[in-house]
């Protein structure tokens, strides 16, 4: 790899890894009372806030490239963090946390099948074995028992969790125009709170909140401890170092890079509360890393004259021999 595109890998390396704190740490808010679009509302509002100084600060004298960018950041707040948190939420109200999952973390392939369908061309030997390896050790990582999906609904809205998490990395692999990583992550993240917000006041998702003392790691600590802890690591860093890598790597590897948040989040369970890895997730780790490794890196997306010119499209570069190049989670 170029030097700038093993910027791009440690960037979404970092995201993955950081996306993977949410769940220890939502976890006592969910069991102290929180239902999780409050959870989700407040962890995106207080990101975006903790964004917005260097969001400013990014964009001092160069105002206009909001404007430019008003598509990607409506595709990357109502998208990308208030549609795919409802669904995955509302998924797992009616399926296994573990099926959720599996077919959420579906949106690398999507990718693949997509751009397969847009270009009319098999993508190359190598996406399709990298395909494999990567979805064949998520299965293992997760349990080969998330297969028994139960509900059909459930699984839908699973289903459209993956579609919300590929317009992610599709809207974060978009050239810049001029908008800077961080300005998209915090504007997205402050118009996706603002967003599941109203949805709350409406009376679409339940919004219950407890503001208590909460248990976490062994000791009792006041609830907005954990909150911090996701808002910052988990969403602000989370989503920032994930937008720069996926400007550098491109739509499709830093989706299937973003598979090692469930590596990540495994690691932390056992690490944070004890739950011991097994051999099959072991394994899984290390296809999923295997699949990775043999997934090539797309061209780094050229500027745009003008992102304001028809709707935002699942564009990805293309290699002018015949190989498709996907591309069009996330995450989440």
């Amino acid at each position: 790899m170029k030097s700038p595109q093993l910027v791009g890998l440690a960037a979404a390396v970092t995201s993955a890894a950081t996306f993977a704190t949410s769940g220890a740490f939502i976890k006592p808010l969910l069991e102290a009372g929180w239902s999780p679009a409050a959870a989700v509302t407040a962890r995106a509002v207080v990101a975006g806030l903790l964004l917005l100084p260097l969001v400013l600060f990014s964009l001092r004298g160069r105002w206009d490239a909001l404007w430019r960018g008003r598509l990607r950041i409506v595709g990357m707040g109502v998208i990308a963090v208030a549609f795919t948190q409802l669904t995955y939420f509302a998924a797992i109200r009616r399926i296994p946390v573990s099926t959720a999952l599996l077919v959420e973390y579906l949106a690398p392939l999507l990718l693949v099948v997509w751009v397969a369908a847009t270009t009319r061309r098999m993508p190359r030997p190598m996406v399709l074995l990298g395909s494999v390896l990567a979805i064949g050790g998520l299965v293992l990582v997760i349990g080969p028992g998330a297969l028994g999906a139960v509900d059909p609904v459930g699984v839908a809205l699973a289903f459209a969790a993956a579609v919300g998490c590929a317009v992610y990395f599709v809207v974060a692999a978009r050239p810049a125009d001029g908008l800077p990583p961080v300005a998209l992550a915090g504007t997205g993240l402050l118009l996706g709170g603002l967003t599941l917000g109203l949805a709350g006041l409406l009376g679409i998702v339940p919004m219950e909140m407890s503001f208590g003392t909460i248990p976490l790691l062994g000791s009792v600590v006041p609830w907005w401890v954990p909150l911090m802890v996701v808002a910052f690591f988990g969403t602000a860093v989370a989503y920032a170092t994930g937008i720069f890598g996926s400007g550098r790597l491109g739509s499709r590897l830093a989706s299937f890079v973003g598979l090692l948040e469930v590596v990540f989040a495994s690691i932390l369970a056992w690490i944070v509360v004890d739950e011991q890895l097994t051999p099959l997730q072991m394994a899984g780790g290390v296809l999923i890393l295997a699949g990775i490794a043999v997934i090539p890196a797309e061209p780094a997306a050229s500027p745009e004259p003008d992102e304001s010119v028809g709707p935002v499209e699942p564009v990805v570069p293309v290699e002018p021999v015949a190989s498709a190049e996907p591309v069009a989670r996330p995450g989440r």
